[in-house]
């Protein structure tokens, strides 16, 4: 299993063989690995590269020790060194094996990029179990494993509430090998939304404000809540503390994008289906304000509204009718940026 660390802790190798102490030697403190693995067995058949392009399974370890499970998408007729390739961020419960993620990675592959299309710490039924910041560690993860494999450009691409995620990683990591960040189906403000288009609840509200906060003083942030939150409709799902308090509460939560995104010093591609039923049709329009507000450090920015003949649909959020012209916006986009 490679390690991506420094070459530093052969220095305590050359004190033993020496005789000499290795206390003051340098030492291993954390290290992020990757591996190739077998396919996995839940996978469905179709689940196959395009003619020319190839598919292998990564496992990566974080530098806090979480296993990132990964697709690997590649095409064949070029090295790494002259491939931009995609790192795809899922949302809420999703996966590398579900759109847009699943149909995209094979798609964008056969059009002469790589992607990287991992599973985040919060992915199937781990969904609203994580703490915002530690998202950052499985991107990191997945960036310095896409350098060790040889890239040179690196694109960061998020669904959903995948797309808070990497505007954070992007704004808090300036490495010029990340040259770019699309966004599909964007949320702008999720603290906000939690509370005014989810909950719909000022008194449902306090209570598991009052309840994050007491699972965070007692130590038990990442345990699941006995009060459940309201997600569409009459649905409620499970969460823990800590992830209500640093993705949903508005005094604490971290994941706005609208802050975020006008810190991002990169080009950025907003995509949203018109069907979209979860997304609202406000929600680009205001990140787009926020990354041309005066100060704001985006280069440029681009909105695409692919149109949906079907109206609002459950598929909508997951581009089920815009497959290829989903691929087409970005693989567009991504030539006028030179990548």
């Amino acid at each position: 299993m490679p390690k991506l660390f420094s070459p530093l802790w052969g220095l305590t190798v050359l004190c033993l063989a020496f005789g000499l102490t290795p206390s003051n030697a340098a030492q291993l403190a954390a290290s992020i690995e990757y591996e190739t693995v077998a396919r996995p067995a839940d996978l469905p058949h179709d689940f196959q590269p395009l003619p020319g392009t190839s598919l292998k399974f990564l496992s990566i370890k974080t530098i806090d020790g979480f296993m990132v499970n990964a697709a690997f998408w590649q095409p064949e007729a070029k090295p790494p060194a002259e491939t931009t390739l995609i790192i795809m961020v899922h949302g809420s419960g999703g996966s590398y094996a579900r759109p847009p993620n699943s149909t995209l990675s094979r798609s964008l592959s056969g059009n002469g990029f790589a992607a990287l299309a991992i599973k985040t710490r919060q992915h199937d039924d781990k969904r609203n179990t994580d703490n915002f910041f530690d998202i950052s560690r499985d991107i990191d993860a997945s960036v310095q494993t896409a350098r060790a494999l040889g890239y040179r450009s690196i694109v960061l691409q998020g669904h959903s509430l995948g797309t808070i995620q990497v505007l954070f990683y992007a704004a808090t990591n300036w490495e010029h090998d990340i040259k770019a960040v699309v966004q599909l189906s964007a949320i702008a403000d999720l603290p906000w939304r939690s509370r005014y288009l989810q909950i719909q609840d000022e008194d449902k509200f306090r209570a598991l404000s009052d309840a994050a906060l007491k699972s965070l003083h007692e130590g038990k942030e990442r345990d699941v809540m006995a009060l459940r939150m309201r997600r569409t409709g009459s649905v409620e799902e499970p969460l823990t503390g800590g992830h209500f308090l640093t993705y949903r509460a508005e005094a604490s939560g971290s994941a706005n994008g609208t802050y975020w995104i006008k810190r991002v010093p990169r080009p950025i591609l907003i995509v949203r289906d018109a069907g979209d039923a979860i997304i609202t049709p406000f929600e680009p329009y205001v990140l787009l304000s926020a990354a041309t507000s005066p100060g704001s450090l985006v280069p440029s920015i681009k909105f695409t509204l692919l149109p949906n003949p079907a109206g609002p649909n459950p598929g909508g959020h997951f581009f089920a009718d815009n497959v290829k012209p989903l691929s087409e916006a970005i693989t567009s986009w991504l030539a006028d940026q030179h990548l």
